[in-house]
């Protein structure tokens, strides 16, 4: 009888695994795989509680930055061009100068993708007068729009692999902590 519930145990476990669609023994998932998610369309950038939703095309109407990184998962140099993010942060209520330097300093930006995938910066991490990294909402890349990662993402330089870069950028939110 102990043998029968074990092979149950591991017949469910093996069903779930098959179900959920992870890897089967003996298959591996590609280095670079992840799960398919709504195309990103549109970006809304929230500032001290005032949200803001833009179009690719006011993104494209902005001063634009263009950005050579190394991606460490595809293992190619690439080129993204876009906004910098604290040039869109700054236009939107922002205060990425001396006098709010402190509030800066106490705030973090959360970034999401349509997939809910988020990832954190610090307020001077992103404003490029305090740190020498680059920080863009990127719409192109090697000259061309965005396509299987949106229409808009996220692309630091210095990071030495882009695990918070964000593909399918839906949303930006910069919070202070008081």
């Amino acid at each position: 009888m102990r043998l029968n519930r074990s092979f149950l145990w591991l017949a469910t476990i093996g069903v779930g695994i098959v179900l959920t669609g992870s890897p089967t023994l003996g298959q591996t998932m590609p280095e670079h795989a992840h799960a398919k998610a709504a195309a990103s369309t549109s970006l809304t950038l929230a500032v001290d509680g005032k949200a803001t939703t833009l179009s690719v095309a006011e993104l494209q109407a902005m001063p634009q930055k263009t950005l050579m990184v190394h991606n460490g998962h595809t293992k190619k140099d690439e080129t993204y061009t876009g906004v910098a993010l604290d040039g869109l942060l700054t236009k939107y209520g922002a205060p990425f100068d001396k006098a709010g330097e402190k509030k800066i300093f106490h705030s973090y930006v959360r970034v999401e993708g349509t997939d809910h995938y988020f990832v954190l910066y610090s307020g001077a991490e992103v404003q490029s007068t305090i740190h020498n990294a680059d920080v863009i909402v990127a719409i192109a890349m090697d000259g061309k729009p965005l396509g299987e990662d949106g229409l808009i993402k996220l692309v630091a330089s210095g990071e030495k692999r882009p695990a918070r870069w964000v593909r399918n950028l839906s949303s930006i939110t910069l919070v202070t902590v008081e």
